[in-house]
Formats: structure tokens, C-alpha cells, sequence
């Protein structure tokens, strides 16, 4: 490395942020890159560790354990260090068709694994990388790369997510002719209108990869749902395309079906987020609130993980009286436990953007841990007035499983007048793949063997969240880009791409 003691002579310093208070009175990302001193000095961190576990993108106990896209982060931390920018960005194109994606919102497992985290607090992987690409587009060095040839090979991709972007990226740039077709009014999926736009900007970021793709000759059909549509049914595509590549995600969310479930008041965590996403783009971020908003009530998101977060986060900018966060799994300890040593990612305590900001305006941490809901409440109306809540411990049963147990005297009832179900999702969506007579596994997802992608029709094939589960958007590009090889390989007898 340029700098072999720089992470012996420099602390780790996290990108600045607007504060809580400030940044609540927008929509806007809130994250600032330092300057480029102070990029190079964090890059300058990274270690010469001989085995760098921060691009392995292992499975360590379930869990991602480094870099699922296999990013060469310690030679571009290097390229950063030396002030080589336009090199770092070409060493990271080559593994991440989106960096500007995955260093907003990926959780960032290849920190988790970095080599300094046994014994320091890990480089900033995640920040170094988004300012690679953030500096890349501000000096235009972004420019549309159109394939010399073409192969006159048509390819259908369902789904305009992660996975299925990345997958028409790499076989638009091996010469196919690609036609993404999505069922919302724009595209990007999960990254248009399943993450707010603070932590991800929809027309400065999305968008712009997105028209870049468009001028490389990638085609985008809105608006069309691949399943009910009777204009282009599986039938059609499979004749009209030589290849058929679903990438539809994990949609179908996990309910909570309790007594009052049905009352006004109790939404899924991601119908809240889609209608908040989609008003604040047809209205410019003009302030005014959605129909299904937070607005002076009392909010309870049940859930954690980043879904439950952007709940939270976007409560508060609605104007929300107050916020309670319930999760019912304990509280992570602040340090790793014996249990989960490195390099398995850390399940330690965090505090997000969104748990940041309720605190700051209520004076405390919204969640509450080990907590279960019984019951919805209501009023004569029909609508939502409380939670009925119990504190639970873990402990197992006669078969040796963990079941939740409450505790004597817990019971209690808090205020609600809108409940967000933050649960987490069972898999893809079943319309689409009865139409398509896939076959699936024990998980309701599309049977696709990993490496290959196929499904059991000739020419069809799956990938993202739809074929593995609900994972991280690094994964989906992960997955993208390799359906894309296969497909290529289908549709060429052999593939160049990486």
C-alpha cells in the first residue's frame, strides 16, 4: 500500500452528516464527502494484510462475510491514496455496475470483515467507494458505452430492480438487444420506491444510471405487470425474445395476523414507503404529505432492519406526534459476542439515520426490544387507537427450539393511530411464476440453481430475490451479473463476461 502505517497514524472518520434536526425538514440525502484530503487519508487505512478478507464474499454462518461482488477494494483504497481517481473508478467498474447504489445503501459487509476491525475501527469501505463514483459523476468522466456490434440476440428482463438493471447492463454491453419491462410508473424498483429518498436520491442517483443505460441502448417498457397484462403474457415474450430473464423480487410480505389486524390504521411497512416515494416525486418534494401519511399521530413501526428504519425516518418528516419502534428479538450487545467472532458480520448494537433522528426529537431511542403485539385496538369505527403489547423472553422448548414466552405482568396497551409492518418478506410474488408454470422450492421461491440460473423452461431464467430470498442490493447485482453470463452463454454457446 502507498501508505503502509497510515492506519497506525489515522482514526477512522465517517463521512459528515446534516444534523437530525436540519435534515428532517427535507427529503434530500443528508450524507457530505469530506474533502479530497480527507478521502485519501481514510483510503490510506487499508492495510497491506496479505489476504484481504474485505472481497471474499463469503457465507459465514448465514451472513455475508466481505464483498458478495467481489470488489478490489484494497486496490482502489490505494488508487484513492495516490490521488488516481479516474483508475480507482475503473477498478471498481469492473466488479459493481452501480457503486453510486451500493455505496448509499448497502450495509456494507465488507467492513465487517476488514482486516483492521480485529483490532481497530474497520476502513471506511462504503464512504470510500461512494466517492469514487460521486467523483466520477461530478467531472463527467460518466459517459455512455455503446456496444460496437450487436448480436441481434432479443432479451427480455423482468424486473427493473438491482438484479434485473445489472443484468441488462452486462448483456446490453455483450451486444444483446435488452428490454427491461416494469410494472410501476418508473423504474429502479426496490431502489425507486422501496428505499426514501434521504438515503437514496431518485432523479440525482437512480435516474440518471438509468437514462445513461437508455442512451447505451437499453430498452424500458413502464407500467406493464408480466402476469396480468393481457398484452404481454409469458406465452408472448417466450416467442418474441430468444431469452427470458425474471428478476422480480421478494414481494410478497410477511403479515401479522392478529386480533385487529383489520383495522384503518394498520399498513404494510412497504405500501407506506412506495406511497410516500411516489407522492413526493409527482409533487417535487413540494412538503406536502401523501393520503396515507404520519402527521400528528402516534406511530408504531413493528420491526426492525432498514425497512423499520426508513419507517421511522420518514414518520418523523412527515410530522408525526411521536414514534415507538418494536422489535422482538434482545437488544445486540455494543461489542462482538463470543459467539461472533471476525470475520462474520458484526450483531452489534447500530444506531441508524432513523433511530439518530427519534432521538433527537424525542430524547431517546424509539425501540423497544423483546417486545410482542397481541392485538390491535379500535374504536367503534373501525379505527386504530393502540397496541396491545407484552415483554417476551426466549427460551426453548421441548424440541429445543426458541420460542418467544411472555413474561407475567407485562401486558400493557400504548397509543397508535397508524401501525407500519416491518416483517420482512416470504418471497416473490405467486402470479407470475403460476403463469409461467415455474417450478419453486420448500420457500416459495423460483427453483434456479445458483451458478447457472435456469429455471425448468428452456431460456427462462431467475435471479435476485426472486431466486434466493430477500437479501441486500449488492447481492441482487451480484446476482444480476451472473444470470447475465449464463444467459450469454445460452444465447452465444460461450461468454466473455466477468
Amino acid at each position: 500500500m502507498g501508505k503502509s502505517t497510515g492506519f497506525i497514524e489515522i482514526e477512522r472518520q465517517n463521512d459528515s452528516e446534516i444534523t437530525p434536526i436540519e435534515r428532517l425538514k427535507h427529503w434530500r440525502e443528508f450524507k457530505i464527502h469530506g474533502d479530497e484530503q480527507h478521502r485519501r487519508d481514510q483510503a490510506s487505512r487499508c492495510m497491506d494484510c496479505g489476504t484481504p478478507f474485505c472481497h471474499t464474499g463469503h457465507i459465514v454462518a448465514g451472513m455475508a462475510s466481505g464483498c458478495p461482488i467481489h470488489n478490489l477494494i484494497p486496490e482502489w483504497n490505494d488508487l484513492i491514496f495516490h490521488g488516481r481517481w479516474r483508475e480507482a473508478l475503473a477498478r471498481l467498474h469492473k466488479t459493481n455496475n452501480f457503486p453510486e447504489f451500493t455505496g448509499r445503501v448497502c450495509p456494507a459487509p465488507c467492513e465487517g470483515s476488514c482486516v483492521l476491525g480485529v483490532i481497530q475501527p474497520p476502513v471506511t469501505i462504503k464512504n470510500n467507494e461512494c466517492a469514487i463514483i460521486d467523483h466520477a459523476w461530478e467531472n463527467g468522466w460518466i459517459t455512455p458505452k455503446i456496444p460496437a456490434k450487436r448480436t441481434n440476440k432479443k432479451v427480455a428482463v423482468v424486473g427493473s430492480g438491482p438484479a434485473g438493471l445489472a443484468c441488462a447492463d452486462q448483456l446490453n454491453q455483450a451486444g444483446h438487444n435488452v428490454t427491461v419491462f416494469e410494472r410501476e410508473d418508473r423504474i429502479g424498483g426496490l431502489l425507486m420506491y422501496g428505499i426514501p429518498n434521504m438515503k437514496l436520491a431518485k432523479d440525482e442517483v437512480v435516474s440518471r444510471r438509468v437514462n445513461l443505460m437508455r442512451d447505451e441502448g437499453v430498452a424500458f417498457l413502464t407500467g406493464i405487470h408480466i402476469g396480468t397484462d393481457r398484452k404481454w403474457t409469458p406465452a408472448r415474450l417466450r416467442g418474441e425474445f430468444d431469452a427470458v430473464v425474471l428478476c422480480c423480487g421478494a414481494t410478497l410480505a410477511r403479515e401479522l395476523p392478529i386480533e385487529g389486524r383489520d383495522a384503518s390504521g394498520v399498513h404494510l411497512a412497504m405500501d407506506f414507503l412506495t406511497t410516500n416515494t411516489r407522492h413526493q416525486l409527482d409533487h417535487s418534494f413540494d412538503g406536502s404529505n401523501p393520503l396515507l401519511n404520519a402527521a400528528n399521530k402516534d406511530v408504531v413501526v413493528i420491526g426492525g432492519g432498514d425497512t423499520g428504519t426508513d419507517c421511522v425516518a420518514t414518520s418523523l418528516r412527515h410530522g408525526c406526534k411521536s414514534v415507538t419502534q418494536l422489535e422482538i428479538l434482545p437488544q445486540p450487545p455494543r461489542d462482538r459476542a463470543s459467539d461472533n467472532p471476525w470475520p462474520e458480520w458484526p450483531k452489534i448494537q447500530t444506531v441508524d439515520y432513523g433511530q439518530a433522528e427519534a432521538a433527537a426529537i424525542q430524547g431517546s431511542d424509539p425501540r423497544h426490544y423483546l417486545t410482542q403485539t397481541h392485538r390491535f385496538l379500535k374504536d367503534p369505527d373501525g379505527n386504530l387507537t393502540g397496541l396491545e403489547i407484552a415483554s417476551i423472553e426466549w427460551e426453548k422448548d421441548d424440541q429445543g427450539r426458541q420460542m418467544p414466552v411472555e413474561q407475567p405482568g407485562t401486558r400493557r396497551t400504548i397509543p397508535a393511530q397508524l401501525a407500519l409492518l416491518a416483517l420482512g418478506f416470504l418471497g416473490p410474488e405467486q402470479t407470475l411464476v403460476n403463469q409461467f408454470s415455474l417450478e419453486t422450492d420448500m420457500r416459495s421461491n423460483v427453483k434456479s440453481q445458483f451458478g447457472q440460473f435456469t429455471t425448468n423452461l428452456p431460456g427462462v431464467f431467475a435471479a435476485g430475490d426472486m431466486r434466493r430470498g430477500q437479501s441486500l442490493v449488492v447481492w441482487a447485482i451480484h446476482e444480476g451479473r451472473g444470470v447475465a453470463r449464463e444467459c450469454d452463454r445460452f444465447l452465444m454457446g460461450g461468454t466473455h463476461l466477468p
